[in-house]
Order: structure tokens, then C-alpha cells, then sequence
């Protein structure tokens, strides 16, 4: 007897697959806004950071509202892009995977900007006194440095994906084989008698994959401290 049905199964590869594209897409822009943000400071930072945080207290429908307004076909962005490209977002694994990825970008900025925050800058200054221009200097100092916070803002924000349901359904609907991940399949099958079976094995699939990912973040987490303590 098979563990999961064909059906159950195409759940659990789409589910990865878009939190897979979700978080892909997503790292160079948490790991751009992580620095600006630890970094920089100028007028409309506390605006910024305020907007970037913003999904983690914000009802996830209001944001699928607000990605439906955006990137719809009506849309500015969205007509946009299926008229210039032919890229249509709505009701496709796609549109699923932009939702999922402005769900996670909060948490991934907060693991990566914490991580930034920690690197001791007179190690940058003493690479650039020995001739090392910027992007050698970053490279080569500040990048290892965080690469454990940039690991462990991946892994939060490829476990925050494979739970998004809310921005998702409101955005790109349920429909089978394209957006219905796991939480959604969840869903779908509360809503039918006699699926307790199949909502059971797809719940302990999604506890399984979290919890991996948030002890892989812990993990990561902790080596990035012992990291840092050697280094101050």
C-alpha cells in the first residue's frame, strides 16, 4: 500500500516546488534590503523597514487582495507583464510562489539583517587599508560572515512557504495541479466527509517538513553565534 496517493503526491511536489521558487527568488532581495537596512541610514528607512515587515501583521487575505490588485490581468503589473512578456500570474503555480515569497520576505530580512548586524566592521575597514576595493571586501569578508544567517533566513523562509495559505488562495484561487499546495489541499479536504485519512497523512507531511526546517534554522543559527564569538 502506498504511502500517499498519486494526487497526494503532486500535492507535496507542487507545495516544494513553490516554496523552492518562492525562496530562490526572494533571497537577493531580502539579502539587498537586509543590508540597506543594517547599514544605511536615510530618510524613510523606519517607512521602509515598517513596509518590509509589513505581511507578518497584516491579515494574509488583505495581502493575496493587494497581490490580486497588483498582478492581476487588470492589474498594473500584471497586464503589464502578460502584454510585454506573456506572463500571466493569476491561477498558476507562479502567482502561488510570489505569494509564498512575500509572505516569507520578512523573516528572511530579519535572520539576514541580524547576521549583517553582527559582522565586526573593522574587519571590512582592515581588508580595505590592504588595498581590497568594496566588492572585494564584501566578498570576501562580510559575505562568508553572514552566509549562516543567509542559510538560515533561506530555510525559514522555504518553511514559512510551505505554510502559506491565506495571500495564496485569495490571489490564485485552489485549483488542483496548479496552487493547491498542502495547506490548501488540507483545507479542501476538511471540507469533504470521509477525507480524515488523506488530511491526516498530508498534516504529518507538512509538521514533518517544518519542523525540519526550523530545527535546520536553529542550527544554523547557534553555529553563526559560535561563529561570531570566535571572530570577536
Amino acid at each position: 500500500m502506498a504511502l500517499l496517493s498519486a494526487a497526494e503526491w503532486d500535492v507535496v511536489v507542487l507545495s516544494l516546488k513553490v516554496s523552492m521558487v518562492a525562496m530562490l527568488a526572494s533571497l537577493p532581495i531580502a539579502y539587498a534590503l537586509a543590508w540597506l537596512l543594517a547599514r544605511k541610514r536615510f530618510p524613510g528607512r523606519m517607512l521602509l523597514d515598517a513596509a518590509v515587515h509589513l505581511p507578518l501583521v497584516l491579515p494574509p487575505v488583505v495581502t493575496g487582495w493587494l497581490l490580486l490588485i497588483l498582478f492581476g490581468r487588470n492589474g498594473p503589473v500584471g497586464s503589464w507583464l502578460e502584454d510585454w512578456f506573456g506572463v500571466t500570474l493569476m491561477f498558476r503555480w507562479t502567482g502561488a510562489a510570489l505569494a509564498a515569497a512575500v509572505m516569507a520576505l520578512p523573516l528572511m530580512v530579519r535572520a539576514i539583517r541580524l547576521s549583517i548586524e553582527a559582522v565586526d566592521r573593522r574587519l571590512e575597514q582592515a581588508a580595505r587599508t590592504l588595498g581590497a576595493g568594496p566588492i572585494r571586501a564584501f566578498a570576501t569578508i562580510t559575505l562568508p560572515l553572514t552566509l549562516p544567517g543567509i542559510l538560515a533566513g533561506a530555510v525559514l523562509g522555504f518553511a514559512r512557504s510551505i505554510g502559506e495559505f491565506g495571500a495564496t488562495i485569495t490571489f490564485v484561487s485552489n485549483i488542483p495541479g496548479q496552487t493547491r499546495t498542502l495547506p490548501l489541499a488540507i483545507y479542501s479536504g476538511l471540507q469533504i466527509p470521509g477525507m480524515d485519512m488523506e488530511v491526516a497523512r498530508l498534516a504529518v507531511i507538512s509538521v514533518i517538513l517544518s519542523l525540519a526546517a526550523l530545527m535546520l534554522s536553529e542550527w544554523l543559527v547557534r553555529r553563526s553565534g559560535g561563529g561570531r564569538a570566535h571572530v570577536l
